[in-house]
């Protein structure tokens, strides 16, 4: 069975004793996690020790940063490089959600570069992919998934490929309240399988965990877990509140 993960997006929110808070309430609440499911917590840099101190010895719990550089290390002021977040024990990295797209111009081809540089160095991604309103409403979204795919993935061998997450997420659903329904997300979830199926073949696109970023809460969770291509969720707001992040947890299938 393919990888199941909750991953929590912290994003720019809560200062160190809140978020020291939180992870104590997460850890306090009943939860458990099978072999083949994960639980990741992608928070803020200077909490990244924190976190790994926090969640030592938990079974299937990874910290994750954010954001990393395409650049191994040099004169870039305010970046931080794939060696820095392995020094202090990072192995996951998410990389270009939609808001580093969106406000921070990163596009398809520089985002190739730093999965290339994560994956030479060992570190597992999470690679964001998704379209805006506009291209949804006319009705186009496979089509702009499947660019952000061949222009940032596709020059990837299959071993490479395998060590990557991918995190499905529309744009328009992302911290507005409204989510993809369970089908819609369920059919660009099977697209983005097959898509990636007819570039490395099945067998390999089948290994691929595909998460659903939108919105996701406790009141959804369980629903849009259950269907067959959703392996998961890349969570926002609700990754700020534990009882909605350890139901989702519990949700995983």
């Amino acid at each position: 069975m393919r990888q199941q993960i909750a991953a929590a997006n912290w994003k720019m929110n809560l200062t160190l004793q809140q978020g020291e808070q939180l992870l104590n309430e997460i850890i306090a609440k009943p939860h458990s996690l099978s072999a083949h499911q994960s639980a990741v917590f992608a928070v803020p840099f200077p909490y990244l020790p924190m976190a790994q101190a926090k969640l030592a010895g938990k079974t299937n719990v990874f910290v994750a940063a954010q954001n990393c550089s395409n650049k191994k290390s040099g004169a870039y002021t305010g970046e931080v490089s794939v060696e820095i977040l392995q020094s202090v024990g990072i192995q996951y990295v998410v990389l270009g959600h939609s808001e580093r797209r969106e406000y921070f111009l990163e596009s398809n081809q520089f985002l190739a570069e730093k999965l290339d540089i994560c994956l030479a160095s060992g570190m597992k991604p999470i690679f964001c992919c998704g379209e805006p309103l506009e291209i949804r409403e006319a009705g186009t979204q496979n089509e702009f998934v499947a660019k952000q795919l061949a222009e940032s993935l596709y020059h990837l061998s299959a071993e490479q490929l395998q060590q990557v997450v991918i995190a499905y997420e529309p744009i328009w659903a992302i911290g507005t309240g409204k989510t993809a329904s369970s089908a819609q997300a369920q059919e660009i979830h099977a697209f983005i399988r097959a898509a990636l199926a007819a570039k490395y073949g099945a067998a390999v696109a089948d290994t691929i965990s595909i998460l659903y970023g939108g919105s996701v809460k406790a009141a959804n969770a369980v629903e849009l877990f259950s269907q067959p291509d959703v392996d998961g969720g890349l969570v926002g707001g609700a990754s700020l509140i534990a009882d909605e992040f350890v139901a989702i947890i519990n949700a995983l299938k």
